[in-house]
């Protein structure tokens, strides 16, 4: 009887304690650290493909699994399902920024921008350092022909991350349409 109470208890003290994987991963503090200290690119793409795996992972099965389905879903093209499996992601794991940050994606490629926007704003508030989700936002203000948005989000963007060139070329061509409005 005093096994089984033992067992019981370390059950319940390991199901207790926090899991971390996805958006609250400690280790993402120290990526983001080393990611805007370092000036190696090859090491910079190592770091955001570390971020960009902490950011996919879920602890709960179902979710992985349903990730898994969702993205399968949209190399596909087959975006109407790929919504489903990630609106069920959301159900399931409403703190899992990921699930809304990939729903959001789906949603900007229908051209559902308000949609999308309300999934990159919760993104955003699980995880405020989203290069993705916040240069999705400049990407959806752009299209919108909201170019002052979509450069305050692109900029922000890459103060999370200094370290992607596509992004600083949308930035400058960017500005110098924004200027050449102001002539």
């Amino acid at each position: 009887m005093r096994r089984i109470l033992q067992v019981t208890a370390l059950a319940i003290l390991i199901g207790g304690m926090p899991t971390y994987a996805d958006q609250n991963n400690p280790e993402l503090d120290v990526l983001f650290t080393r990611l805007n200290e370092t000036l190696d690119s090859v090491e910079a793409a190592g770091i955001t493909k570390q971020i960009w795996k902490n950011w996919y992972q879920s602890d709960i099965p179902e979710v992985t699994d349903l990730m898994n389905r969702g993205e399968l879903s949209m190399r596909r093209a087959k975006y109407d399902e790929a919504v489903k499996y990630f609106t069920e992601i959301i159900e399931i794991a409403p703190q899992f920024a990921e699930g809304w940050n990939r729903r959001a994606t789906v949603y900007y490629i229908l051209g559902e921008y308000q949609l999308s926007t309300e999934d990159v704003a919760k993104t955003l508030d699980l995880e405020p350092r989203h290069f993705g989700a916040l240069s999705g936002q400049g990407m959806i203000y752009l299209r919108l022909q909201e170019r002052r948005l979509a450069l305050q989000y692109m900029q922000r963007a890459l103060k999370a991350n200094p370290h992607l060139p596509s992004l600083k070329g949308n930035i400058k061509a960017l500005q110098q349409m924004i200027d050449d409005e102001v002539i």
